[in-house]
């Protein structure tokens, strides 16, 4: 937050003490992390903490947390208490999120999207009229005044940057022959687009999954099933595995080429 520390107003509890969630009885089903305020407890038998601390008040300060509920709250915590009493070792959680609230966050970053797309057909691409036209003439005569170019396009002249990084096998699949026609349309609304061989990006180890980067700091990993479907979209937060995912960006970003020079 932009504004400064709050002040931490510590207070140790007694042991005829209640906690946030109810009276003493609650507390006793509490671990105790540390010794006084603020302070982290666990849940006996679960993954899950409860962290004792400042509550944030102050509405400017509140206005900066993002998604955060009415029904939710804010507590202020030295690093150290998480450092020190937290768990060390990183849990990998899926979560999974709707399609509708994936395709909002299109709209709702603040500075870039990148992807780096790797499979050799995507089965929803050849669901579609324009992949008919592309199967028949080898071209697609683009519609730049769809919603998708719209929408995409008011984004991008808004100053935010959507980037892409197509794996190409050689020779190219139909499917991926078909994308790179489609090149021609996400640049013309503002994206930029750019190829990688699948020998340089096994070469460079990049991940075999097909995956979103907003604003270098969330993932949307895309899960896809045997058929080529895709099922669903889990969201990554986590700053260790989100590094992984911005390393490999820099390393396809910069050995890839200019779709058009494929």
């Amino acid at each position: 937050m932009t504004a400064g520390p709050l002040p931490l107003r510590c207070r140790v509890p007694t042991p005829n003490e209640g906690n946030h969630h109810g009276p003493a009885t609650a507390a006793s089903r509490l671990q105790l992390r540390n010794d006084g305020c603020p302070t982290l407890y666990q849940l006996p038998g679960s993954d899950a903490y409860v962290v004792q601390g400042d509550r944030v008040t102050d509405p400017a300060e509140l206005q900066q947390l993002d998604n955060l509920t009415p029904e939710e709250g804010a507590v202020v915590v030295p690093r150290e208490l998480l450092a020190n009493f937290g768990p060390k070792e990183p849990v990998h959680v899926p979560v999974p999120i709707p399609f509708d609230e994936f395709t909002s966050m299109f709209t709702t970053l603040k500075h870039s999207a990148w992807r780096l797309e790797t499979r050799r057909r995507y089965a929803s691409d050849e669901q579609t009229d324009t992949y008919a036209q592309f199967l028949a003439e080898s071209r697609v005569d683009w519609d730049l005044d769809d919603p998708w170019c719209r929408g995409r396009r008011e984004q991008a002249a808004l100053g935010k940057r959507f980037e892409r990084v197509r794996i190409l096998d050689e020779p190219p699949t139909v499917g991926q022959r078909y994308l790179l026609d489609n090149a021609r349309r996400n640049e013309a609304v503002g994206e930029d687009i750019r190829i990688l061989t699948r020998a340089t990006a096994e070469e460079l180890r990049l991940p075999e999954e097909d995956f979103w980067i907003f604003d270098a700091r969330v993932v949307g990993l895309l899960h896809f099933d045997d058929a080529d479907e895709i099922t669903g979209v889990e969201l990554i937060t986590t700053p260790s595995e989100v590094l992984r995912y911005l390393q490999a960006r820099e390393a396809a970003w910069h050995h890839a080429t200019p779709y058009d020079q494929a």
